[in-house]
């Protein structure tokens, strides 16, 4: 196992303890084989710019990567509260671990993407068929 900060263990095991080892980014070699960046429930350190925070609060935020957005991370602190952090201002992002495989080597994810997928476009059909005709009355002809 990869040693994992104090701060870092409690979340692993809360995540049923997952083998690290085989998850670590590949930055080099042959394009089709590197797998690099930040992955869905990654365990990182995150420093927030100083200026942006009252005086007595703390510049790094850990806890774990729920999602990540082209404004903000949503991130699972240590404490258990679920956080927005604005792109704006962090200054680093510290990766501790990956906890799953890349995007793209992950069945488990793509497959819930997949089943997630079909469930909104059924709940997009039902909400068509329900509202069908209703808004239709400023149409002329």
């Amino acid at each position: 196992m990869t040693e994992l900060p104090k701060w870092a263990k409690s979340m692993w095991g809360d995540l049923g303890s997952p083998k690290l080892k085989g998850l670590k980014s590949i930055n080099v070699g042959d394009l089709m084989e590197r797998r690099h960046g930040l992955r869905r429930d990654d365990l990182v350190e995150i420093q927030l710019d100083a200026r942006a925070l009252a005086s007595d609060d703390e510049s790094w935020v850990r806890g774990r990567l729920l999602s990540s957005g082209k404004t903000s991370i949503e991130l699972l602190t240590t404490a258990g509260d679920q956080v927005y952090l604005a792109r704006d201002v962090i200054v680093r992002v510290v990766l501790v671990a990956h906890t799953r495989p890349a995007y793209i080597d992950d069945t488990e994810l793509l497959e819930f993407e997949r089943e997630d997928q079909k469930r909104r476009s059924s709940l997009h059909e039902k909400v068509e068929k329900k509202t069908n005709g209703i808004a239709d009355s400023h149409l002329w002809g």
